[in-house]
């Protein structure tokens, strides 16, 4: 079969498309063909050696295809993203895999296999965070630290459809997320501006996707007893706030690591998602194709970021 593959950390000019051996299901595994395969940030990551990764190694976690073999229901369109993949096992930049039967989620009707491909890491993320840990409720007032970023844009998604009122957090003062009111961390004070805006009360749930000296704004801009969710920390490992007003407040601090979950609870956590997407109130924008041919091409896209379109492989297809 034709793959992604890297044998030595750097930037996207490391990966190259070669054959390479078709995976075999054992026991308990199926066989995916796959459609298309979504190139995250994490990825380009993965691949400059952020995370150690053994190789050789075909990147990529996000996936929508067809079960071909093992011991799933064959003919089944399936999506998400396969645990391991691209760091502890080869990934779905590829044009099959293997996963095992549990890790199987059925993938909405309504979305075609490359906006699919586009949901597993940001929308896992985001249900984990603010449903499963955070425990979001209707009525409740939500701020996304790092809202115009894949995992803000879909976490905005799922609290309106959860029916909270979202405050957006970010460098910017433009609102792809369609958050209900945006603050520009580079001009303005977090918490003075969420304070504003909830009548001086605070927010219910910060979702905090930045650290750093955002941090502790994000604690300030909380209720008495809100809770804040740290899931990310991209440029500082250490951060600062005062203990003091901490207990004071009884606000609640609730670390998330996605990297931690299993098969069965990634798919359990998709068939959750499901029907936001079969009801229409989670939508997908139109994702950019590329053919695998040109994967080191899309994967400078995404390594260049600044825009939210998310890039889409498409491993059947290697020469357009």
């Amino acid at each position: 079969m034709k793959a992604v593959v890297y044998d030595t950390y750097g930037p996207p000019t490391v990966l190259r498309v070669e054959d390479v051996p078709m995976p075999v299901p054992a026991a308990g595994e199926v066989l995916v063909r796959v459609e298309a395969a979504a190139i995250n940030p994490s990825d380009v990551k993965m691949v400059a050696g952020a995370l150690d990764t053994p190789l050789p190694r075909i990147p990529g976690r996000d996936f929508a295809g067809v079960v071909v073999g093992g011991d799933g229901e064959e003919g089944m369109k399936v999506w998400g993203f396969g645990v391991g993949f691209g760091q502890s096992r080869d990934g779905a930049h590829a044009e099959f895999i293997v996963l095992p039967v549990d890790s199987l989620a059925r993938r909405p009707s309504t979305l075609s296999s490359e906006e699919a491909a586009t949901v597993g890491v940001p929308y896992v993320t985001a249900w984990s965070t603010l449903v499963r840990a955070g425990g979001i409720q209707a009525g409740e007032t939500v701020v996304i630290v790092g809202v115009a970023g894949a995992v803000g844009r879909a976490a905005t998604q799922i609290a309106k459809w959860k029916k909270a009122r979202v405050i957006g957090a970010d460098t910017q003062s433009e609102n792809p997320s369609g958050a209900d009111a945006v603050v520009n961390t580079t001009t303005q004070d977090l918490a003075q501006e969420v304070r504003a805006l909830t009548g001086g009360k605070g927010a219910d749930l910060a979702l905090d996707m930045v650290a750093g000296s955002l941090f502790e704004a994000a604690l300030k801009s909380l209720r008495v007893g809100g809770r804040q969710i740290a899931i990310s920390s991209p440029k500082e490992r250490r951060v600062s706030f005062d203990l003091i007003d901490f207990y004071h407040n009884a606000s609640h601090l609730i670390g998330v690591d996605t990297l931690k979950f299993t098969g069965a609870e990634v798919a359990q956590l998709l068939n959750e998602l499901r029907p936001g997407f079969e009801s229409g109130d989670l939508t997908i924008p139109e994702p950019k194709r590329w053919p695998l041919a040109r994967a080191v091409e899309a994967y400078e896209a995404v390594a260049r970021g600044g825009s939210p379109t998310k890039h889409v492989l498409l491993p059947g297809t290697t020469n357009r």
